[in-house]
């Protein structure tokens, strides 16, 4: 079970590569705070981009789902699928709100 050092090698830099993106990424959304976009859409938009790259970048390498098998991305995978549709549904019920005039 032990291993080489030159494994060890590998891996740390692996990990600090990591580090080192989570680190830009973190930079990247506390600088794009004071840019200001046109439209709100734009700024949730670059804010969930650099979000889910570093939530890819948490979840595949911290948690070791890079090397996992193929049941654990199909699991991922239906979970994605059904918040992406429970999403939808919330965002399409907003059509069932009864609008009061004045």
């Amino acid at each position: 079970m032990g291993s080489s050092p030159e494994e060890i090698a590998k891996h740390v830099k692996v990990y600090v590569a990591v580090f080192v993106g989570l680190l830009i990424g973190t930079m990247l959304t506390v600088g794009l705070y004071h840019v200001h976009f046109e439209t709100f859409a734009v700024t949730v938009a670059v804010a969930l981009l650099i979000a889910t790259i570093k939530a890819f970048l948490v979840a595949a390498y911290f948690m070791h789902l890079i090397s996992e098998k193929t049941a654990i991305y199909a699991i991922l995978a239906f979970t994605v699928f059904f918040f992406a549709s429970l999403m939808g549904l919330t965002l399409f019920a907003f059509g069932d709100i009864p609008r009061l005039t004045p």
